[in-house]
């Protein structure tokens, strides 16, 4: 097949794109505007830099190329930033997503599969979240992939010949075992990326925000998920598309979950350094608990992950932010 993976110049792009060029023969485009990805991430495939707002030339380019397969990662994904500015991401995540989706009912293009999130279903009432858990976000950023969703499975029900597989990632972390790609983005937020910047002296400190919570050490309970094993993850609905599957949702995680306290002890552990972490109030949105139910996935897509253990995803990424202050 000839794949399009729109943002695969980005940190989860990326590694898809190296795993399809690692073990399938598909062709594969990437699409980027290389805001945020980049270029040296690009491992295999042809990079077209390409803004999906444009949307004369995003047409252009699907009249040209003729794609079977849309991998959709592109997407603003700050959710501070998506408080601030809705417009920004209604526009970019979820209008630039309608515009995809219509070029490929237009011009055939029967598969695809959507890069969406955990944060569709805000703030459960239950920690473990499955499938079909109320979907209620509580930021633009989430309201936007749910939209998006919401459009991609609307589009779906009016078009037989259009499949989708939606997957809600949990907490994204790790790098490439190989040490060849992982996290560029600037400014990150995510905590395990937080934790080894402060164990390299790139921050003065790390804040853990809540530590009352109704958990075991009282900080917050997350589905870490190696960037690998997600990676492996679209390959398998892929061949799962490929192979005739109905359209469906995914929920991407390992269905248990690590504090706040755990990442950070993890992080010491694996890089053998101690650093300063301070105690701050906690951040209005953030549950509790948030662990994925990943039942389905595991029996429909017959996926299976391998890098579970939290030492392993804190220390690749250790490894890969060590990389980064030697560039």
């Amino acid at each position: 097949m000839k794949i399009l993976v729109t943002g695969g110049a980005g940190y989860i792009g990326s590694h898809v794109v190296k795993l399809l060029g690692e073990n399938t023969k598909h062709e594969i485009v990437i699409a980027d505007n290389l805001s945020t990805g980049s270029a040296d991430a690009v491992l295999y495939g042809r990079l077209v830099e390409i803004d999906l707002s444009d949307f004369k030339a995003v047409e252009d380019f699907f009249k040209n190329e003729r794609f079977d397969a849309v991998i959709h990662f592109a997407a603003k994904i700050v959710v501070p930033e998506s408080v601030e500015n809705p417009v920004l991401y209604y526009m970019n995540n979820t209008v630039n997503t309608i515009h995809l989706v219509s070029m490929c009912v237009k011009y055939g293009v029967g598969k695809f599969i959507f890069s969406s999130t955990a944060a569709v279903y805000g703030e459960p009432e239950v920690g473990v979240v499955t499938e079909n858990s109320p979907t209620v976000p509580i930021n633009p950023y989430g309201m936007s992939k749910l939209m998006s969703e919401t459009v991609i499975r609307d589009t779906a029900n009016a078009y037989k010949g259009f499949r989708f597989v939606i997957l809600r990632y949990f907490n994204v972390a790790g790098a490439d075992p190989d040490g060849r790609i992982g996290q560029c983005f600037p400014n990150a937020t995510h905590l395990i990326k937080v934790a080894c910047q402060t164990a390299l002296n790139a921050r003065d400190s790390m804040s853990i925000f809540g530590s009352d919570f109704n958990t075991p050490d009282g900080t917050g309970v997350r589905d870490y998920i190696h960037v690998t094993d997600l990676a492996s993850a679209h390959i398998e609905a892929l061949n799962y598309l490929e192979k005739g599957g109905n359209s469906d949702i995914f929920n991407c995680g390992y269905g248990h979950g690590s504090s706040v306290l755990e990442v950070i002890k993890s992080v010491k552990k694996v890089s053998g350094r101690d650093f300063k972490v301070v105690s701050s109030e906690r951040r209005k949105g953030d549950p509790a608990l948030l662990i994925a139910d990943n039942t389905k996935i595991l029996k429909t897509l017959k996926w299976i992950p391998k890098y579970q253990d939290i030492d392993f995803i804190c220390k690749t990424a250790y490894e890969w932010e060590k990389r980064l202050l030697v560039k």
